[in-house]
């Protein structure tokens, strides 16, 4: 009888682990499979054996935060930090914001992307409302943090999409004007010709990404507003 009662318990406590683990997988599963989830753990791992520095400017987005490797020596007299992850989208920020934003306290987030949320289809209004939900989840830790957002760029690989660009841009530039410690920077106007299209010396071979010359156009536009 005792024999039959054990493995009764047994079974009866197997079958909720099991439960347990099916419950869990899926989540587990979305988890491992969330865009940018290696980047991002990269970050995580990278900061526990180097801690940021508190308190300082963070500079986050796209594949144009990325591969910005001289952004210390650009932003000397500053503490800055580069949490850029190619290819993602002002979504991705938001989804991230709580594991590579908000854990550092930055005084100042300096956002560039959008581009590649207008190359996947999204409209310049989703675009800006993805930007004020990072302004909104931002905001309800780090009420003082200032927001930078830099325009969306006009490129050589994407020129379709400027009308686009020139929308969503507009739309974040005017709610700057009302939304404390929300600031505009705008980029695009160093970046056209004489006859409004982009200058083709701005960029890399891929006509999508800027090259050094490009970047030097950018530093005291920024640094005017962060310094």
């Amino acid at each position: 009888m005792k024999s039959e009662m054990r493995k009764r318990t047994y079974t009866g406590l197997e079958l909720v682990l099991a439960m347990v683990v099916l419950l869990l997988l899926p989540t587990a599963l979305r988890a491992a499979d969330a865009p940018f989830e290696k980047e991002i753990a990269a970050f995580e791992q990278a900061d526990k054996k180097n801690p940021p520095p508190q308190n300082a400017v963070l500079f986050v987005g796209s594949s144009t935060i990325r591969i910005w490797t001289t952004l210390s020596d650009d932003f000397s007299s500053l503490r800055v930090i580069n949490r850029g992850f190619g290819g993602s989208q002002i979504a991705d920020s938001v989804r991230y914001a709580d594991r590579i934003i908000i854990p550092y306290h930055p005084r100042r987030i300096v956002l560039y992307a959008g581009d590649n949320d207008l190359a996947a289809g999204k409209s310049p209004q989703q675009v800006f409302k993805d930007f004020s939900e990072l302004v909104d989840k931002v905001h309800a830790a780090l009420p003082d943090t200032i927001i930078d957002f830099i325009s969306i760029k006009p490129s050589l690989a994407r020129e379709k999409l400027m009308p686009q660009g020139a929308e969503a841009n507009k739309l974040v530039e005017e709610y700057a004007k009302t939304h404390k410690n929300v600031e505009y920077i705008d980029i695009v106007p160093v970046m056209l010709d004489s006859q409004g299209k982009p200058r083709k010396e701005l960029f890399r071979p891929d006509g999508l990404h800027m090259n050094r010359e490009g970047y030097k156009l950018w530093i005291p536009i920024i640094a005017k507003k962060i310094s």
